[in-house]
């Protein structure tokens, strides 16, 4: 996976030139006072490593303190919000550890997501699919532009706009990636298909025939290659009617249409083939900058 600047970890989004002490407090706090990062990227954590490290706390305890933003309880206390850590939290919690120290830095919503992505990304620990699904939440839900991802996570754009084209699979080829049955160089090549009814036969055929990567990228070539020709007019030359995109072709479209422009849009479509394409955007800049991919010029 193609990648660029990932040095710059949580140091681009930790500011230098202020002492850490007085920028970022650190201190012990006790464990029941901390909660999870709710903008986690990674869904799976390796029990066996889990059980690993909470034996090395046990001896050694945490060497490097986890990352929290401090906020007010329902109760008046303070509760500790994870930034960056949350696999030493769960491994303190099994050691049986009451007590661990933690770098308090206050933090938006927007911050808790890139900081969590940095760190999971560095350490490899984050499946194709929830790297995809974590840069989807910055695009769709803090309406950044895949340029604005790719400064923040100190990767390509070209590599952000492969791993989320991943999220427009359809669910049965996502689960067989996530499964480990394909791989993410047998689920690039498919996506070189837009026929979707194609893909999954070419899907099928890789699993089913157990072929590799170079063997799946063959066979989609030969399908490219092959392409149905255009239906012949009727009726005194119309064209027959398309068929009602499915819901999930909807959602396929609109997927790469976001990616592509970088913002929300909504495609509507009836059974005659007409339909209409919103393209929604929440600031000038925004605008300027889908104009600017779609080479419209403002008058």
């Amino acid at each position: 996976m193609a990648s660029r600047g990932l040095g710059r970890g949580l140091g681009a989004l930790i500011p230098e030139g202020t002492p850490s002490d007085a920028r970022i407090p650190q201190t012990d706090v006790p464990i029941d006072r901390i909660v999870p990062n709710p903008y986690q990227p990674r869904t799976y954590m390796n029990e066996d490593a889990l059980l690993e490290l909470a034996e090395s706390i046990k001896i050694h305890g945490i060497i490097q303190p986890i990352l929290v933003t401090q906020e007010r309880g329902d109760d008046g206390q303070p509760i500790y919000q994870i930034i960056a850590g949350e696999r030493r939290f769960r491994a303190a919690r099994t050691a049986g550890l009451t007590r661990v120290p933690v770098t308090i830095r206050q933090s938006t919503p927007q911050e808790l997501l890139e900081i969590a992505i940095i760190e999971n990304v560095q350490r490899a620990d984050l499946s194709p699919l929830e790297e995809a699904s974590a840069y989807l939440r910055l695009l769709d839900e803090f309406h950044l532009t895949q340029a604005e991802v790719s400064v923040r996570v100190g990767k390509s754009r070209t590599a952000i706009g492969n791993i989320v084209r991943l999220a427009t699979l359809s669910p049965e080829i996502q689960a067989a990636l996530a499964s480990g049955e394909i791989t993410e160089g047998h689920a690039r090549a498919l996506l070189g298909v837009t026929n979707i009814p194609i893909r999954q036969q070419l899907f099928l055929r890789a699993i089913d025939d157990h072929l590799n990567v170079r063997q799946t990228e063959r066979i989609v070539r030969e399908a490219l290659t092959k392409q149905p020709p255009s239906p012949e007019p009727i009726d005194g030359g119309r064209m027959p009617p398309s068929p009602t995109f499915s819901e999930w072709e909807r959602q396929s479209l609109e997927t790469n249409i976001q990616r592509a422009l970088g913002t929300k849009v909504a495609v509507k479509r009836n059974a005659k083939g007409a339909g209409s394409l919103t393209i929604h955007f929440y600031s000038d800049e925004e605008l300027e900058g889908v104009l600017e991919r779609l080479g419209v010029r403002e008058v």
